[in-house]
């Protein structure tokens, strides 16, 4: 049997399990309240765009930013953007994205750029290769996705595989066409009042360049918003994660109280039948 001592250490040690999975499910908690509010900002300054966007276009052709009489480098491929997390402990949901990448991804069609450094390290070990890598942003304030946005105009087409967060006890993982993205992000806007067009306003140098510069915008907030879904969805993974672990730390607490408990009553018993037998042995 198990003694008072060693149960006592391991008493202890759930003790602190239970603490620490119950911070970080609090800190968890908090980032998710930061981010839907960093969202609901960004979805704002988006619809505004959109209004001046939409007015512009001279057709209903997306062309990520590119000259509307370019395109002709454009690499005859589709670009895979994997949106994953920075270091591994936000529960099983970057194994379960690179999982289903790994089902379609074929290398004669596909280019794959991550971003986060636990996707890039399991799709190394898969042998999957990837053209660029990125870190997920620590802040999620002012995401800088203009590096990203670069690689997506070099090719025709591209796919975001990402994390969406359900609720706190269910994400999922998404994919979708970064123009589909777009479009369908604007097409929840309400036209503006003001009428924009060349008859009313000067553009510079032209107003093919005003709308690729907008477009490459849309596409900056498009994807500064899929990341910062994956964020809601990584800390509800890691919350879920935290309340399993805090469970499990608690009924193991109570076991190992129990058997504490039991132990410190046998030693007990144990001491007391000591010095009764040394009674008994002194009254003989």
């Amino acid at each position: 049997m198990i003694g008072s001592k060693e149960l006592a250490v391991e008493k202890e040690a759930m003790g602190t399990m239970v603490e620490l999975t119950s911070a970080f499910e609090g800190i968890a908690s908090a980032h998710i309240a930061q981010i839907r509010e960093q969202v609901l900002q960004s979805q704002q300054f988006f619809a505004d765009l959109w209004r001046i966007y939409s007015q512009l276009r001279v057709d209903g052709m997306f062309r990520f930013g590119r000259d509307a009489h370019g395109g002709s480098d454009v690499v005859n491929k589709e670009l895979m953007i994997l949106v994953t997390s920075e270091g591994s402990f936000s529960g099983d949901i970057d194994q379960r994205l690179v999982a289903e990448v790994t089902k379609i991804y074929d290398a004669a069609k596909h280019d794959v750029l991550i971003i986060g450094h636990h996707g890039a390290m399991m799709l190394s070990q898969k042998g999957i290769p990837f053209i660029k890598s990125f870190k997920t942003p620590e802040h999620d304030l002012n995401i800088n996705t203009s590096p990203i946005v670069v690689e997506v105009k070099k090719y025709k087409s591209t796919l975001v595989y990402y994390q969406r967060y359900n609720s706190l006890m269910s994400q999922s993982i998404e994919s979708i066409h970064l123009s589909s993205v777009v479009t369908e992000m604007g097409n929840t806007v309400e036209a503006g009042k003001e009428v924009i067009s060349e008859k009313n306003y000067i553009f510079e140098p032209n107003v093919y360049a005003v709308v690729g510069h907008l477009e490459t915008s849309m596409m900056q907030i498009s994807l500064s918003e899929v990341i910062l879904e994956s964020k809601l969805a990584q800390y509800a993974s890691r919350f879920r994660a935290m309340s399993i672990a805090k469970e499990r730390a608690k009924d193991t607490l109570g076991d190992v109280s129990l058997m504490y408990n039991r132990a410190r009553r046998h030693e007990k018993d144990g001491r007391l039948m000591e010095v009764i037998n040394g009674l008994r042995g002194s009254t003989e």
